[in-house]
């Protein structure tokens, strides 16, 4: 049985991995979680911008407002 983990665990823990943020619009950045803070500003390295599974941009860096986040996950990019 794996331990649970709180939020904050888990995130210092996907630090420097691959990640894929949602935001409140639909729209999915894909990328290398480079730092958060604690009102969930994120900043992104080698960051994908996806709509609707079709990809729309790449950019280098990206820095992506905490309120506009639906939810952060682990990618197997």
């Amino acid at each position: 049985m794996s331990r649970r983990q709180n939020p904050s665990e888990f995130l210092k823990k996907i630090i420097g991995k691959p990640v894929v943020v949602k935001l409140n619009s639909g729209v999915d950045y894909r990328g290398i979680l480079a730092c958060l803070d604690g009102f969930m500003n994120i900043a992104l390295e080698q960051t994908e911008e996806y709509s609707n599974g079709q990809l729309q941009n790449k950019y280098g860096d990206a820095f992506i407002r905490g309120n506009n986040v639906l939810y952060i996950s682990t990618s197997t990019k």
